[in-house]
C-alpha cells in the first residue's frame, strides 16, 4: 500500500482517480459487483459506479467504502498534529534531541 505522503506529488483529481483505482481492485479481488457492494456499505450502486469512474464521491460515502472493503488503515493520520516546522537549528534539535551523545564509550 503506497504511503499517503507519496500522493503529494499528484493533482487532487489525479489522487482521487488512484484512490478510486484502489477501491474497484480491492471490489474485484473479493468478487464483488457493485450491486453488492452498495447493498454492504449503504452506498448507492450509482454513486460507486460514479466514484470507480471519476474519482469523485462525497467523504461519508468513501469511508463507509474503506470500511467494508476493509481498507480503514491510515485515515487517521491523514490530519494528525505535527510539530511545526523549525526556524532553526536549535528549534531542531528541541523537536528531536538526538538519541546518541558523541563520543566513545570504553569497552571492559
Amino acid at each position: 500500500m503506497d504511503n499517503i505522503l507519496s500522493l503529494i506529488r499528484f493533482s487532487p483529481d489525479a489522487v482521487a482517480r488512484r484512490i478510486a483505482a484502489r477501491a474497484t481492485t480491492a471490489r474485484l479481488r473479493l468478487g464483488w459487483s457493485r450491486k453488492l457492494l452498495a447493498q454492504r456499505s449503504g452506498v448507492t450502486e450509482a454513486s460507486i459506479k460514479r466514484f470507480e469512474r471519476t474519482g469523485k464521491i462525497a467523504l461519508e460515502r468513501l469511508l463507509r467504502i474503506a470500511l467494508i472493503l476493509d481498507a480503514k488503515e491510515g485515515w487517521e493520520g491523514l490530519f494528525a498534529e505535527h510539530s511545526p516546522p523549525a526556524a532553526s537549528i536549535k528549534d531542531l534539535e528541541r523537536q528531536h534531541p538526538p538519541s546518541r551523545k558523541r563520543g566513545r564509550t570504553r569497552q571492559k
